[in-house]
């Protein structure tokens, strides 16, 4: 009997290790664009830009997934069924119902990079905030996504949710995170910096 409740702790201690590990990064907003603005290589070359930033900070043993849409995928979809944690081990939400509710804790201070770095925002110098999903408040696709992610020239356009929660007024597209309007003047990263950002995503760990 002894042995027994002594397995059974050992298993109740393995599983607090296990629950603490699940912490580490599974979300984060992408430092840079990868450098050809709308174009990112399709949903395959966002997914590995999200790997390689990841890579880059030591964050391996993941499978990321670019939190995008398009005409045949939902972002909702591709990430896996959560929790997600930011850089810091903070809970952005428990699963996919919550990051498309009202109880996420995505916040401008949440919402980090990669490197555990905030996100400039409305009133700071450049705005960042503007991030690219191609996706409607629910996380399925909607119509701009930069041709699906593979242009970045002067056509084109993209929604783009605002990781920082602000913008114009306080309409709930202005409050959103992923579907506060449409980029302008094409995909290039020149145009979405006219609107408050530099072409960056969100990304999950979907497993």
């Amino acid at each position: 009997m002894k042995r027994r409740y002594a397995v059974a702790a050992v298993a109740l201690a393995w599983s607090g290790v296990v629950y603490a590990q699940d912490t580490s990064m599974s979300f984060f907003v992408t430092s840079v664009n990868p450098g050809k603005g709308g174009d990112l290589g399709g949903l395959q070359g966002a997914d590995a830009h999200c790997d390689t930033l990841a890579r880059a900070i030591g964050s391996t043993g993941k499978t990321w997934k670019a939190y995008l849409s398009t005409d045949t995928e939902n972002a909702k979809d591709r990430i896996g069924g959560g929790p997600w944690y930011n850089a810091k081990g903070e809970k952005i939400a428990d699963d996919v119902a919550s990051l498309h509710g009202d109880t996420n804790n995505l916040t401008k201070q949440s919402a980090l990079n990669e490197k555990g770095e905030i996100i400039n925002g409305r009133g700071d110098t450049p705005n960042r905030h503007d991030i690219l999903t191609g996706s409607k408040a629910d996380g399925t696709a909607a119509a701009e996504t930069c041709g699906n992610w593979t242009m970045g020239s002067a056509d084109g356009a993209a929604i783009v949710g605002h990781s920082d929660r602000t913008g114009l007024n306080d309409s709930a597209e202005a409050k959103s995170w992923n579907a506060s309007h449409s980029t302008r003047g094409g995909c290039t990263v020149e145009a979405f910096k006219g609107t408050g950002g530099e072409g960056l995503f969100y990304c999950f760990a979907a497993d």
